[in-house]
């Protein structure tokens, strides 16, 4: 037999070795060997192909089918040697492949490569998003710089939908909460005798931390999925090819105003919702504890100081921009079909709440160890 045929076999260690050519001319005497192949006795088999020279489509499939033939008659092989190219052709000729460890086995670079495919997945992304957050910078710079070139038209009419139009929503969601905060407290608060106190609770944790967010999670939801659906499907469309084709950039036109827009309105809707929510802590405090509201506010007015409402209203044109960024940014990354816009759109209200927490999260370790 000639060094280049096709062998699989058992020597005198116990471990299935495969050497030779692995192709098409070898495969009818591949088949007789496997064949005439001892019953494999133990749980546990190792398969070492790193003698296989060469291989195509139909020695792949044979490996890959006596392989998963082993595994279902209970045995648990771990593939060894085999090339990272063999390797995926394999897989490209099993499409499914029946075990975890023997892609281990296969994977010869280790932490290097994982590294690599890393940077092969990401890079591109992270380019794009970097990309992105320079433009947009830019863009706006100068836009300050030359503010009579703002689309003063567009940023007023996002103004009206992301925030005058989120009021009612904004008003009941944030109302709800105060009611739920106030409700709860007063339970604990009336154990104790201390029900003066539901005025600290309901002002500081609205005003400071729960208004703000809430407020920000729902223009997440509501106008960053907005944002990203509305240039997905422009860019579906090529309207932004259109756009560029006349001169006008997207950025300027699409992105900035949305983005002043989001930051106007989003302290603006804070405002509105810590009103709200301490409207609805009252009416709890006044049925519930017998707290009058001419009680409360005199209480508000000594316990609430007023770093609380700043630094919640601080918060909040920060949360507008990250928000508004990640929402053009990923419609502008849809390609091919509506398919994508669905799919990015989501991406964006994830992505958009995900950071809205973090930052909040950063924001409260940053003013607690100011001692805020």
């Amino acid at each position: 037999m000639s060094s280049s045929a096709a062998r699989i076999y058992f020597p005198a260690d116990g471990e299935l070795r495969c050497d030779g050519n692995w192709t098409l001319n070898h495969l009818s005497a591949l088949e007789r060997q496997i064949a005439a192949l001892p019953t494999v006795q133990g749980e546990r088999l190792v398969c070492e192909a790193g003698g296989i020279q060469a291989m195509d489509t139909g020695g792949a499939w044979v490996l890959w089918r006596t392989v998963n033939d082993l595994e279902r008659k209970g045995c648990r092989v771990s593939l060894l040697g085999l090339s990272t190219e063999l390797f995926t052709l394999m897989q490209t000729a099993a499409k499914k492949w029946p075990g975890e460890e023997v892609m281990k086995g296969a994977d010869r670079a280790g932490w290097l490569q994982a590294i690599g495919r890393i940077i092969c997945d990401y890079g591109p992304k992270t380019r794009s998003a970097l990309s992105f957050l320079g433009e947009s910078s830019a863009t706006s710079v100068s836009l300050i710089a030359h503010p009579w070139q703002i689309r003063w038209r567009v940023l007023a009419h996002n103004l009206q939908v992301d925030g005058f139009n989120a009021l009612p929503i904004t008003g009941l969601l944030t109302f709800l909460m105060g009611v739920v905060i106030a409700y709860q407290g007063s339970e604990q608060l009336r154990t104790f005798g201390a029900n003066i106190f539901i005025v600290d609770l309901v002002g500081i944790s609205l005003l400071r931390e729960i208004a703000p967010l809430v407020t920000a999670i729902l223009v997440a939801g509501r106008s960053g999925s907005a944002y990203a659906a509305q240039i997905g499907t422009m860019r579906v469309t090529e309207e932004l090819d259109a756009l560029r084709a006349l001169g006008i950039s997207p950025m300027s036109l699409l992105v900035i105003p949305r983005t002043l827009a989001l930051v106007i309105a989003l302290p603006l809707l804070t405002v509105f919702a810590d009103v709200i929510g301490v409207f609805g802590g009252m009416l709890i405090a006044w049925s519930q504890l017998g707290i009058t509201f001419g009680e409360f506010l005199a209480r508000f007015e000594y316990a609430i100081v007023l770093r609380h409402y700043l630094i919640g209203i601080g918060k909040t044109p920060v949360f507008a921009i990250l928000i508004a960024l990640v929402g053009c940014y990923q419609g502008l990354q849809v390609s091919g079909g509506v398919d994508s816009v669905g799919r990015h759109t989501t991406i964006s209200v994830v992505q958009g709440i995900f950071l809205v927490i973090v930052c909040d999260a950063f924001f409260s370790i940053l003013f607690n160890w100011w001692g805020v």
